[in-house]
C-alpha cells in the first residue's frame, strides 16, 4: 500500500485573503439576517457612544446647576436619567439580538460546510485515505470545524461591533475635543504597534498548533485501533515516545501561541490604563486653564468615558486577532480536503438489469432479472447496444505502481473466464490485493489493458464497474446498527427475507439466531461484541445478498477456525456458483479446487496452472503447499 502521510509541521497559510473570502462566500445564504445584524450592530455602536457623550450633559446642565440650591427640581435630572436608561435599554437589545442571530449564522453555516465537506469526502479516491491518516481527517471535522463556528459566531461580528463602534466614537470624541482626540491617536498608535507586534508573533504558531493537533489525533486514532498488536509486542514504550514527540510539538506551538494571546490582553489593558491617566492630565490641565472655554468638566467626563470606549473595540479586536489566524489555518485545512481532486470518472457504459430474448437478444429491465447487460451508448451513430454480462476478465501486460517511481506489478497478464475461480497465492506484498484494486479501479494502471466482457474497463462507469463486483475482505468493517441492517448494507433494497436467506448461504443464520435479539442485534464498535469469525460470516453475507456476478474473496476466510471454515466452504461454494470468483488465500485448502492457481513473486506471476498441475512441477507452489502440511 502507499506510505501514509502525516504532517505535524507548523505552516503559513498560503493565501489569508482568498481563505477570508471562501468564508465569507458561505454567508451569503444568510443575506437578510446578516442586515438585521448590521443593523443592530450600529444601533448598539451609537447607544454606547451617546450613552457616553450625555454623561458630560448630565454634569453640566443637570447635577452641576443644582449643586448649592436649597430646593433642588430633580425632575429633569430625572427625566434625562430615564432618557439614558431607554438608550442602554436599545443597546442591551440590539447586542442581543446580533449576537443570537449571528450564533444561528455560524451554526448553519458549519452545517453547511460540513456538509460539503462529507459530500466532497465521498467522492475522494481511495488513495487520498490510504495516504492521510484517518484521526487527521477526522480533526478537520471537529477541531477546524469548531475554530470556524468561534470566528463566524464571535469573532466576525465582534470585529464588525468594533469597527461601527470604533467610528461613532471616534466622531463623538471629535465634537467633544478634537485636541484631546488628538492626544488619544499618538498613544493608540503605540497600542496598535504592540498589538501587531504580538499578533504577529503568535500567528504562525497558531497555524503551527491546528497543524499539530491533527498530526496527534492522527496518531492516537491509528494506536487505539491497533492496541491489540501494541501489547502484544510490548510497544507501549516506543509508541509512547512516537506520542511524546508529536504531543511536544503541539506543546510548544500551543504554550507559544498562548503565551503571546495571553500576554496580549493585559498589556493593551495596561496601556490603555497609561493612556486614559495622560488624557485625564492634559484634559485637567485644559480646562483649569482655560476656565471652561477649551473642556468642561462634564465634556472631560464624557472624553474620558468615550475613550474607554474607544480602548475597548481595539483590545477586543487584538484578542479576537489568535482566533481568526487559528480559524483561518482551520479553514485552510478544511479546504484542502474540499479541494482534493474527486476521483475522475469518464466511463460510458453503464449496468442494467436484462432480460435474454430466446433469440439471443437483449431487453433492459427496470426490475431485477438475475441476469445483466452492458449498455453501450453510441453517440455518433446515435444508437444503443448490450453485452450480455458474462463475467468474462483479462489483464493484458499490466503494469502499475502507488507511486511513479515505484512499481509493484510487472507485466502481468492473466484470464478468468466465465465461472471460474482464480486464486492468487504468494508472499505479503507480492501484489495480489493490488490486481483486486485495480479490477474495482480503486487505481489506475499504467501500463497496459484491462477488459471486462471484451470492454475496456476504463469506459465503464466506475460505480457500474462496482455495482457488477462483490467483496469480502480480510478485515471486515460492520457499521452501527443491527445486524439485518449490515447484511443489507450490500443491497439497500434487499428485504429481510433476503437477508435471511443470504445468511443461510454463509452458515450465519446458526449464530445469528442465538445472539439476545437475533437479527435486530444491534452492534456497535465494528461489532465488538462478536468474534473476529461471526464479523467475517456477516461481512460474506453482505456480498451473498448483493447476488454480484463477479466476487472478489480477499482472505475471506482467514480469521475462521477450521471448523467455521468447513462450515463456510459450502456456503461459499454455492455464492460462487456460476460466478467468476477472484481468491486470494494463505490457506491453499480453500483454493485446491481452484480453475487457475497463479503465484506471484514481487508483482510477478511466477507460476500458473490447476493444483495437480502446480504439484507436479514442484516450483513455489509445491514448496508452499508442503510447507503447509508439514506446519499442520
Amino acid at each position: 500500500m502507499p506510505p501514509v502521510r502525516m504532517r505535524g509541521d507548523g505552516r503559513k497559510a498560503k493565501n489569508p485573503k482568498q481563505t477570508i473570502a471562501r468564508l465569507l462566500s458561505y454567508l451569503g445564504a444568510y443575506k437578510k439576517t446578516l442586515i438585521v445584524v448590521v443593523i443592530c450592530i450600529v444601533l448598539n455602536a451609537i447607544a454606547q457612544a451617546t450613552s457616553s457623550a450625555s454623561l458630560g450633559l448630565l454634569v453640566d446642565n443637570y447635577i452641576l446647576p443644582m449643586l448649592g440650591q436649597t430646593n433642588p427640581d430633580f425632575g429633569p435630572l430625572v427625566g434625562f436619567l430615564f432618557m439614558l436608561a431607554g438608550i442602554y435599554l436599545v443597546g442591551i437589545v440590539s447586542a442581543f439580538l446580533y449576537n443570537f442571530l449571528m450564533v444561528r449564522v455560524g451554526q448553519g453555516t458549519q452545517k453547511n460546510i460540513r456538509d460539503q465537506m462529507f459530500t466532497h469526502m465521498q467522492t475522494l479516491p481511495i488513495r487520498y485515505f490510504d495516504t492521510h491518516p484517518a484521526g487527521d481527517v477526522m480533526s478537520r471535522y471537529t477541531s477546524d470545524i469548531d475554530t470556524l463556528r468561534q470566528m463566524l459566531s464571535q469573532s466576525i461580528p465582534q470585529c464588525i461591533a468594533s469597527a461601527a463602534t470604533l467610528i461613532v466614537v471616534f466622531a463623538a470624541m471629535l465634537l467633544t475635543s478634537p485636541i484631546l482626540t488628538l492626544v488619544l491617536m499618538v498613544t493608540v498608535s503605540a497600542i496598535l504597534m504592540v498589538t501587531k507586534f504580538v499578533a504577529g508573533r503568535s500567528a504562525g504558531f497558531f497555524i503551527g498548533q491546528q497543524t499539530a493537533l491533527g498530526a496527534v489525533n492522527g496518531y492516537v486514532e491509528e494506536m487505539i485501533n491497533g492496541q491489540r498488536v501494541i501489547k502484544v509486542f510490548c510497544h507501549e514504550k516506543a509508541v509512547k515516545e512516537d506520542f511524546d514527540e508529536l504531543n511536544d510539538r503541539l506543546r510548544e506551538n500551543a504554550f507559544r501561541a498562548g503565551a503571546y494571546s495571553n500576554a496580549m490582553g493585559p498589556i493593551n489593558n495596561n496601556l490603555g490604563y497609561v493612556q486614559y491617566a495622560i488624557l485625564a492630565v492634559v484634559g485637567g490641565l485644559m480646562a483649569v486653564y482655560s476656565g471652561g472655554s477649551l473642556l468642561t468638566l462634564g465634556k472631560l467626563i464624557s472624553f474620558l468615558t468615550l475613550s474607554r470606549s474607544f480602548n475597548m473595540p481595539i483590545s477586543q479586536v487584538s484578542n479576537q486577532i489568535n482566533s481568526i489566524v487559528m480559524a483561518l489555518a482551520g479553514a485552510e485545512r478544511i479546504f484542502q480536503l474540499m479541494d482534493e481532486p474527486a476521483e475522475e470518472d469518464h466511463g460510458y457504459v453503464e449496468l442494467v438489469n436484462a432480460k435474454i430474448n430466446e433469440d439471443g437478444s437483449i431487453t433492459e429491465c427496470a426490475e431485477r432479472t438475475g441476469r445483466w447487460a452492458w449498455k453501450h451508448p453510441h453517440k455518433a451513430e446515435g444508437t444503443i447496444t448490450y453485452t450480455e454480462l458474462k463475467g468474462d476478465i483479462t489483464m493484458f501486460n499490466v503494469d502499475f505502481g502507488y507511486t511513479p517511481d515505484k512499481t509493484v506489478l510487472h507485466d502481468v497478464t492473466l484470464y478468468a473466464h466465465p465461472g471460474q475461480k482464480i486464486a492468487f497465492v504468494g508472499a505479503t506484498g507480492a501484489g495480489k490485493t493490488t490486481i483486486t484494486n485495480l479490477l474495482n479501479r480503486f487505481y489506475d494502471i499504467a501500463d497496459g489493458k484491462i477488459r471486462y466482457d471484451n470492454i475496456n474497463i476504463n469506459k465503464i462507469r466506475k460505480t457500474d464497474l462496482r455495482n457488477s463486483l462483490g467483496m469480502v475482505l480480510q478485515d471486515t468493517n460492520l457499521f452501527t446498527g443491527t445486524v439485518m441492517d449490515n447484511i443489507r448494507y450490500g443491497k439497500l433494497d434487499a428485504t429481510d427475507e433476503e437477508c435471511i436467506q443470504a445468511a443461510k448461504l454463509a452458515n450465519a443464520h446458526d449464530f445469528i439466531t442465538r445472539l439476545p435479539k437475533g437479527y435486530d442485534t444491534e452492534l456497535t464498535g465494528n461489532g465488538a461484541s462478536l468474534s473476529q469469525g461471526q464479523r467475517q460470516l456477516i461481512a460474506i453475507a453482505r456480498a451473498a445478498v448483493a447476488d454480484p456476478p463477479v466476487m472478489i474473496l480477499d482472505e475471506a476466510t482467514s480469521s475462521i477456525d477450521t471448523r467455521t471454515e468447513k462450515l463456510v466452504q459450502d456456503g461459499m461454494d454455492a455464492l460462487m456458483k456460476g460466478r467468476t470468483v477472484f481468491v486470494i488465500a494463505h490457506r491453499l485448502s480453500t483454493i485446491m479446487n481452484s480453475d487457475c492457481i497463479m503465484v506471484l513473486d514481487h508483482g510477478r506471476i511466477i507460476e500458473r496452472g490447476t493444483h495437480d498441475q502446480l504439484i507436479a512441477e514442484k516450483g513455489t507452489y509445491y514448496k508452499l503447499y508442503t510447507g503447509v502440511f508439514e506446519l499442520e
